[in-house]
C-alpha cells in the first residue's frame, strides 16, 4: 500500500512545468526594512537612510535587502493556492531545505508591492514519508517589467 507521501509523488508529477499562479501583494515599507537591516547587521546607507540614498543612488530612494526579498517567500508563497489540494492530506509539516540557484534582477524600491509566482520544477520521494520539491519562485514587482527575486526553492514535505 503506498504512503501519503508515495501518493503526493504521483499526484505531484503530472504538476512540474506548471504554474500555481500569484500570491497576495505586500508592501515592503521603511519601517521592514529598517527591522531587517537590525535584524542582520547590514545598515548600508541603500538601505536605511531615505536622505543619502536620494543623493547618492542610482535608485534615488532606499531598497530593501536582497535577502529581506529572499526571506519574504514563504510568506509570499503562503497566499498562493495549491493546485491539487489531494497532494498535501497528510503533511505533518514542510521545512526549508534550501535554494539551487539565487538571483536578484531588480532591487526592490521602499513602498513597492511584492507578490510571488511559484511553478513546480522537481518533486522527489526522499524516503517514504518525505516528499523534496523544487519550486521557482519569482518575486514579482508591481509595476516593474523585472523581478525583485528569482529563487530555486527546495522544501521538503513531510508526511505521517
Amino acid at each position: 500500500m503506498a504512503t501519503a507521501a508515495e501518493k503526493a509523488v504521483e499526484i505531484l508529477q503530472s504538476q512540474i512545468g506548471t504554474a500555481d499562479g500569484h500570491g497576495d501583494w505586500i508592501t515592503v515599507d521603511q519601517d521592514r526594512i529598517n527591522l531587517f537591516a537590525d535584524a542582520t547587521l547590514d545598515h548600508q546607507f541603500i538601505h536605511i537612510d531615505p536622505k543619502k540614498s536620494a543623493e547618492l543612488s542610482p535608485y534615488k530612494v532606499t531598497i530593501a535587502h536582497g535577502f529581506l526579498t529572499l526571506s519574504l517567500i514563504p510568506h509570499l508563497t503562503a497566499s498562493i493556492p495549491q493546485q491539487n489540494p489531494e497532494a498535501y492530506k497528510g503533511i505533518v509539516m514542510g521545512v526549508n531545505y534550501g535554494l539551487d540557484k539565487v538571483r536578484f534582477p531588480n532591487p526592490v524600491k521602499v513602498d513597492s508591492k511584492v507578490r510571488a509566482h511559484r511553478e513546480l520544477m522537481e518533486v522527489t520521494l526522499v524516503n517514504p514519508n518525505t516528499v523534496q520539491m523544487k519550486n521557482k519562485i519569482t518575486v514579482e514587482i508591481d509595476g516593474e517589467q523585472k523581478p525583485g527575486c528569482v529563487a530555486e526553492f527546495l522544501s521538503r514535505m513531510i508526511y505521517s
